[in-house]
């Protein structure tokens, strides 16, 4: 059987999809001249393009075009990942307006002092199933301690803890010291201050505290806090990524 052709849409519906506002919007961007397709001025809102690997500028910046939104971004300190941030400002702030527009949201939430390793999607499929406690996706942190770090801290936190808000033992995946005040922490659930409270529970304390990975998504090296780039959902499903054993760690989450 012959293949299916990839998906065509007019241009302006493909900005409209994208983030880049309303229909009207879009239009006036195309006839203003500011969209390019492989390189060419387009001034046609309704010419049509496959979506296939289409990436496309807007103002000079190109835009791959993505049916789902998938966000990796390296969360600094002093960012809130609510939709009505507070008494900090949200993540949502580091993304660009497109992406915005979007209605991306947090794949779980970090505190505004935890950095590391967020998910941004406005796929709510995807968002269920790694939110979704049946599905146990882990989640690996590194967290600096007041305390050393012993092993039998370790083996407690594997073997389970009791939360004071829940009678029944949380156990972590993993756990185990990096350094003397460095603990990577494996996670497959999402309770309130999860982190902290389960290294409470073993008489030590989290000073500081950083996700290195979802999934099988590592951190990328390269990725500097406040940086994003477009990850696929086949990348937290995939085989894992070696990581180094004493990666950067920083202030310190709702995982937490």
């Amino acid at each position: 059987m012959p293949s299916a052709r990839p998906p065509t849409l007019a241009l302006r519906d493909i900005l409209f999809t994208q983030g880049f506002g309303t229909r009207r919007t879009c239009d006036a961007l195309i006839l203003g001249g500011h969209v390019r397709v492989a390189g060419q001025m387009v001034d046609d809102p309704r010419a049509a393009f496959a979506t296939d690997r289409l990436v496309f500028e807007v103002d000079g910046v190109a835009w791959p075009y993505h049916d789902k939104a998938l966000i990796l971004l390296h969360k600094p300190a002093g960012y809130e990942c609510s939709l009505r941030p507070s008494a900090w400002p949200g993540v949502h702030t580091l993304l660009p307006p497109p992406l915005r527009q979007r209605g991306v949201q947090p794949i779980g939430r970090l505190d505004q002092d935890t950095t590391g390793l967020l998910l941004l999607t406005d796929d709510g499929t995807l968002l269920h199933r790694l939110t979704s406690p049946k599905h146990h996706v882990p989640k690996v942190y590194h967290a600096r301690t007041v305390h050393p770090v012993t092993t039998g801290q370790c083996a407690r936190l594997v073997d389970g803890v009791v939360l004071h808000d829940d009678p029944q033992p949380v156990r972590a995946a993993a756990a185990r010291p990096l350094d003397d005040h460095l603990l990577e922490l494996t996670l497959t659930q999402g309770k309130y201050h999860q982190v902290k409270r389960m290294v409470a529970a073993v008489s030590n304390r989290v000073e500081a505290l950083h996700r290195v990975a979802f999934g099988t998504l590592s951190l990328p090296p390269d990725l500097a806090p406040g940086q994003w780039r477009w990850v696929r959902e086949q990348d937290l499903f995939g085989t894992p990524a070696a990581r180094p054993a004493n990666t950067g760690h920083g202030p310190g989450s709702t995982a937490g």
